[in-house]
């Protein structure tokens, strides 16, 4: 007996995490853990997070299309189909009730085998302008569960973003202290957390690094800065990480492991325009500083932040206009009400996601399959 879902996507967080959101999700609704199998790719960062859980997993080796001429794009073609008919070999011999996109190119071979295969496909869109490979899939998906109200993807249903559950946990308010303890912050300090996604920011950590340069003697300060590994050798630490030393406490991290801790512990959340930000800003209710990547296709980072400041919940400061990070950063540190203000706007948009209507859905779609 094959798999009741694949859940399929990958390359870097943004994929990952709700990818594994949804299997959390279809886990909560009574589906075993090992009924669940992960799809994503070889060169991806669910290499290194997916042993770490309960769901088997199957990695292809597959790459992106470039948008400019690179010689990895060369590779493309090749790769996907050979990845895609290792996909259809897997699913006739193990033939699952739906296959659930996440996006992004790690999921195409799972999209094409179940198309092939007549395998109900429904996709999770939680950008608020779906990417190509969700644009791609939608057209012959059965459903497509949306984060955002009128989505311009096909049978399309509003359910939320997948959001992990360790997120959905959080609470800011109860857990301050003893995640402050876990994370090693001062009780006094007010913190920044600067996380510039799974593969870090440039741009960011020059904007921090301005930041910091007059706050070498600030004792009342931390900055928790998720630099990315690629970043990380290459960034100079201000001061001390120690939480009792003395002036700033500045602690410089490649990569994230315990996101709860930093939403239930931050004082200031500074991030990029990733949906897995936007709607985690949301349903933590962090008072948060959201700087969209300038080059994400179509903008839609700036798009998806929009979501959040529409309804004045979240501050935006453009790539442009980076500038003034730290005058804002300062601005929000001296307001109390104007964070809180942030935060319980934020945490009513998030509400949404909290309605348990994604897994339904699939499982939905899967029973409606195996009975007809």
């Amino acid at each position: 007996m094959g798999p009741f879902a694949v859940v399929t996507g990958g390359g870097t967080a943004g994929h990952v995490l709700p990818a594994l959101a949804v299997a959390e999700a279809l886990v909560d609704r009574g589906r075993r853990a090992d009924e669940i199998l992960y799809a994503g790719c070889k060169r991806g960062i669910e290499v290194r997070l997916l042993p770490n859980t309960p769901f088997p997993a199957v990695f292809y080796d597959v790459v992106g299309f470039q948008r400019s001429l690179t010689r990895r794009n060369i590779a493309f073609i090749p790769k996907m189909i050979t990845a895609t008919r290792q996909a259809i070999k897997k699913f006739r011999q193990d033939r699952p009730a739906v296959v659930v996109s996440v996006g992004g190119y790690a999921s195409m071979p799972s999209v094409f085998a179940a198309r092939r295969l007549k395998i109900p496909v429904v996709v999770v869109s939680y950008d608020r302008t779906p990417g190509r490979a969700s644009q791609l899939s939608a057209k012959h998906a059965v459903a497509c569960a949306v984060a955002f109200e009128n989505s311009s993807l096909p049978r399309a249903e509003v359910t939320g973003a997948p959001v992990r559950q360790a997120i959905l946990d959080v609470d800011r308010a109860a857990g301050r202290a003893a995640a402050r303890e876990r994370l090693g912050v001062g009780p006094n300090r007010f913190l920044v957390a600067v996380m510039g996604g799974s593969q870090g920011s440039g741009v960011l950590n020059g904007a921090v690094a301005k930041y910091l340069a007059d706050r070498a003697d600030d004792s009342e300060l931390s900055v928790r800065q998720v630099a990315g590994e690629r970043f990380i050798d290459t960034i100079d630490q201000v001061g001390s990480g120690d939480a009792h030393a003395t002036g700033v406490q500045h602690r410089l991290i490649g990569y994230e492991d315990d996101m709860p801790s930093v939403y239930e512990a931050a004082d200031l959340l500074i991030g990029r325009g990733g949906a897995s930000t936007v709607h985690e800003v949301a349903v933590t209710g962090t008072p948060a500083i959201l700087v969209p990547w300038s080059n994400a296709a179509d903008d839609h980072q700036t798009d998806n932040v929009g979501w959040l400041t529409d309804v004045e919940a979240a501050v935006l400061v453009p790539e442009s206009n980076l500038g003034r990070l730290g005058d804002e950063i300062e601005r929000l540190r001296s307001d109390g009400g104007a964070r809180k203000q942030l935060s319980d706007a934020a945490l009513a948009r998030g509400d949404v996601h909290r309605s348990g209507a994604l897994a339904a859905l699939i499982e939905r779609v899967a029973l409606t399959s195996a009975a007809s």
